[in-house]
């Protein structure tokens, strides 16, 4: 296993393992805490393909972070760089990545990912899946063909909707979210080789056990390999600063209501500039 922690005002810890039915590591995860920037990827193509994919996918997002880019054109502009390297010859033709970012900015994160790799947000006690995953089992799931706890069994589980390095897509879709860090947060990003061995309530009873994050980390991917391994298990968890705002239940209604009175007010000015007819 393959791990490093890194403690500062966000205290993280990284890992990634082969896992038992595969011969090497196609993923790759990129640990930036200075620049508050976090990178999961999750290669494919078979050997000399997949972890080359992952690897110019993170050092890219990387790069351009550090220039000052913000968070999507980094994701799309890594699609395009694969394609480019197989063309050239840097990996095979067909070699592609998901991938998942965090970036967090005062006290304020943004996910962007693209594929099945996954953030989570536990709150101390409760687990929140943030991403939706670009794959065709939970398209599945949104058309209301299969329940959503039979998606981690589905025997298509593994068809990606689209990938970095696809040459199936002239561009790549990135999705985003964000919102405040709060205190007591941790964010995990993993590839998909954790939650195909560990349910969300297995990874939430491992967070709450209140370990440090490395700790966690390899508890996590130690476990996923004794559940079976099948795939590598890449896991990256970061906790909120101790300086992090605390969340309020006053702060949570203000907002809520702030968000409402917003949406009024434009409703009433579409409605009193169009008229009632």
């Amino acid at each position: 296993m393959i791990h490093g922690l890194i403690m500062s005002q966000l205290a993280c810890g990284a890992g990634t393992d082969v896992g038992i039915k595969r011969s090497h590591n196609e993923d790759c995860f990129r640990s930036e805490p200075s620049l508050g920037l976090w990178v999961v990827a999750d290669g494919m193509g078979g050997h000399q393909g997949g972890e080359v994919a992952s690897a110019i996918a993170s050092d890219l997002i990387v790069e351009r972070i550090k220039a000052g880019e913000p968070l999507v054109k980094p994701v799309q502009d890594a699609h395009h760089a694969i394609l480019q390297a197989a063309q050239e010859g840097v990996g095979p033709s067909g070699m592609g990545t998901t991938v998942v970012v965090l970036k967090i900015t005062g006290h304020r994160y943004e996910v962007a990912w693209v594929g099945d790799c996954r953030a989570y947000l536990w709150n101390g006690k409760s687990l929140r899946q943030l991403t939706r995953d670009h794959s065709y089992v939970q398209y599945l799931v949104d058309q209301g063909v299969i329940p959503a706890e039979s998606a981690d069994l589905h025997s298509h589980q593994n068809f990606i909707m689209q990938a970095l390095g696809s040459s199936e897509n002239n561009d790549v879709s990135v999705d985003m979210v964000s919102d405040v860090f709060y205190q007591g947060q941790q964010i995990l990003l993993c590839s998909d080789g954790l939650n195909k061995e560990l349910t969300d309530a297995e990874i939430a009873g491992f967070l709450a056990l209140r370990k440090n994050e490395q700790e966690t980390v390899d508890l996590l991917i130690q476990t996923s390999v004794k559940n079976g391994g099948r795939d590598n298990i890449t896991v990256v968890l970061v906790s909120a600063g101790n300086d992090a705002p605390f969340r309020s239940i006053i702060g949570d209604y203000i907002l809520r209501a702030s968000a409402r009175i917003r949406g009024w007010l434009a409703a009433a000015s579409h409605f009193f500039k169009k008229g009632p007819f």
